[in-house]
């Protein structure tokens, strides 16, 4: 990269901040508030036959706590994060009964896509065990918040056709501020040490979600981080549209074309999350997480999140941390031979990760 390219990232960096003011204009801002709930009986999947078992997310580290199921505590609940049935977002939390009150780090799990808060509950309950909150959500038209087996699907289409809302990545990010905001209050929540992760769908709503909001201190996105725009660039972009493509058939039909190409996928990127193929794509966003410590998981052969696109956000990552003399903060793995799949070896990477940087 050229000293001239170098500047003019910087330069679009700078006219990045103040995100958390712009998102704040675009949702209708209402009041915080804590509605109590209850345990989700009959979890809901969108997708048949519903999945039942994840040898990764079993394999988390876990303490051998002979009463665990006594002392490990769970709350439900819902917080108000705008107007609208899509503005009550379902929380799940899981820790353990302590004699002693004290902060702990808490860590912010996020599902992947058709999935919801309660698939996630192994990896909770590992984490809870080893002394952390661990937090799950029910990201934008999941899970509680869908009441179709269609209703994600649905909302991208609608968000195309209608421009209304933005339930592929940034309406679930907006969730994701207003939840940081009321964990920073919580009396047992260390607000210096959260982490973030997530899987697939999950892993863009936690690279997001740290790229706007700092308090979220250590991050680790698996099988979620790539680019956008390289992909159409080099086209690349068919997996990635094939794991949605209700929504690209419907603008192709739109578009009067015959076949999904470059332009359709440029165009529905542009129309339900604005910016993500460009100046909110991973060269962009990335790196400004740096130099909070930074974990990316992939798969090496991973056709969803592939490794070209990743060239540039690593570089520049990396060049953030040297300069903050921190280069131990930022790490990217992709495990060999594996394509857009967590693994047991990722959920191990990220649970070293998490204990590294949150218990010290």
């Amino acid at each position: 990269m050229t000293v001239k390219d170098e500047k003019r990232w910087e330069d679009d960096i700078s006219s990045l901040l103040g995100r958390n003011n712009e998102a704040e204009l675009l949702y209708n801002n209402v009041p915080l508030s804590v509605i109590p709930g209850k345990p989700v009986k009959d979890p809901f999947f969108q997708e048949s036959p519903k999945p039942t078992f994840s040898e990764a997310m079993a394999s988390c580290p876990k303490e051998d706590i002979p009463n665990f199921k006594e002392l490990l505590q769970e709350e439900n609940f819902y917080l108000t994060t705008e107007e609208g049935g899509q503005g009550l977002l379902p929380v799940l939390v899981l820790s353990m009964k302590e004699s002693e009150k004290k902060r702990r780090p808490t860590i912010v799990f996020l599902h992947s896509t058709n999935k919801c808060k309660e698939w996630l509950r192994p990896l909770l309950e590992g984490y809870a065990s080893r002394g952390y909150i661990a937090v799950a959500i029910d990201s934008r038209y999941h899970g509680e918040r869908a009441t179709s087996i269609t209703t994600y699907r649905d909302s991208l289409v609608s968000s195309w056709k209608n421009g209304d809302t933005m339930p592929f990545i940034f309406d679930t990010v907006w969730d994701l501020i207003k939840l940081a905001d009321y964990l920073t209050e919580r009396e047992d929540v260390d607000p210096s040490k959260i982490g973030i992760t997530g899987e697939s769908l999950g892993g863009m709503h936690a690279w997001f979600a740290a790229f706007v909001d700092t308090r979220y201190s250590v991050v680790v996105p698996i099988i979620g981080v790539q680019g956008f725009g390289w992909a159409i660039e080099h086209d690349k972009w068919q997996a990635r549209v094939n794991s949605i493509k209700a929504v690209f058939e419907e603008a192709r039909a739109d578009l009067d074309k015959s076949a999904i190409d470059k332009e359709v996928v440029q165009k529905v990127w542009d129309r339900i999350a604005s910016g993500l193929a460009s100046q909110f794509d991973a060269p962009y966003t990335v790196p400004t997480i740096a130099p909070r410590p930074l974990l990316i998981l992939n798969g090496g052969d991973d056709p969803r999140c592939p490794l070209g696109g990743l060239e540039i956000p690593e570089s520049r990552t990396l060049r953030a941390c040297k300069k903050t003399k921190c280069p131990q903060n930022f790490k990217l793995i992709a495990q060999p031979g594996i394509g857009h799949q967590m693994t047991p070896l990722m959920v191990k990477e990220a649970s070293d990760w998490f204990d590294r940087f949150l218990k010290v």
